[in-house]
């Protein structure tokens, strides 16, 4: 049965990885491709999925939304962008992340949970639009907020699925940081703000219990690089509990934003991993 889940997996990163042009903000067309894609898979465990249209350069961009358990109040969000840097396959970033929200969806879809979980495929997380108010991320906050939105927790995916066993195969922004953290790249991290350490830390412990893989927290402030480098900075924006699931990106990952980011450099089991930490934690918050 893991296997089966594994190669569920698998086969989320190899479609989304082999959709040419790549699916960058000037490919439309295989945006749009791979949003058809997260939103037929959403629709197999959800009837409450739907697109979220926004314009940015005269061009029509799409999130992905979906919804169970949209009888309770207060919710938790599960985001990952689907788009990618320049011309990349982007397996680690950020199929591998798509893969694990289809994932989880499939996981926790039919348990009954204390929240509404939303589910969200979000568009233009990468540049030229990091850090615009054009972030896939940013028009779904700001929609929330504006809805009166009571949320627990927004967990965005950010690269879960490249691994190292290699002795210093993982680099910190800081160099005291080695001092705290493995120096071996086989871990996940949980990162917050350093306002938020209580869910961060929560959530850490939670993953810690739903498998094996090792998992890290860290409580930093933006100013420190990575640190705010994904769609969680938007829930921020807003007052939002959020944060990042990662495998630390170019901390790590040498293929990160290269043509290398390809899908045989994942470690499709420890992803997995990953993947149910979360659906662990999500299930008991």
């Amino acid at each position: 049965m893991e296997q089966k889940r594994v190669d569920r997996v698998y086969k989320d990163v190899e479609f989304l990885t082999s959709l040419r042009p790549f699916r960058n903000y000037l490919n439309t067309a295989s945006l749009n491709e791979a949003s058809r894609y997260i939103y037929e898979s959403f629709k197999q465990y959800s009837e409450n999925v739907c697109f979220q249209e926004f314009t940015a350069y005269g061009n029509t961009y799409r999130n992905v939304l979906c919804s169970i358990n949209e009888n309770k109040e207060e919710r938790i969000v599960i985001g990952a962008h689907y788009d990618v840097a320049g011309d990349t396959p982007g397996a680690d970033d950020n199929a591998s992340g798509v893969a694990g929200l289809i994932e989880i969806l499939r996981l926790v879809h039919d348990r009954e949970t204390d929240y509404r979980i939303d589910f969200a495929a979000y568009v233009l997380e990468e540049p030229p639009f990091f850090g615009t108010e054009k972030m896939g991320s940013f028009i779904h906050a700001k929609s929330l907020y504006e809805n009166g939105a009571k949320i627990k927790v927004m967990i965005s995916l950010e690269m879960i699925g490249f691994f190292s066993d290699e002795k210093n195969s993982q680099q910190f922004p800081l160099p005291f940081m080695s001092l705290f953290y493995p120096d071996t790249g086989n871990f996940i991290g949980v990162v917050g703000n350093i306002f938020q350490r209580g869910i961060t830390v929560r959530i850490r412990d939670l993953m810690r219990k739903g498998s094996d893989i090792p998992v890290y927290s860290l409580n930093a402030p933006s100013l420190i690089p990575g640190v705010d480098f994904s769609d969680h900075r938007n829930f921020w924006h807003f007052g939002y509990n959020a944060v990042m699931i990662t495998d630390t990106a170019f901390y790590r990952n040498p293929n990160y934003h290269r043509k290398t980011d390809t899908i045989a450099t994942l470690d499709f089991d420890r992803m997995y991993s990953v993947i149910r930490s979360v659906a662990y934690a999500v299930l008991n918050l």
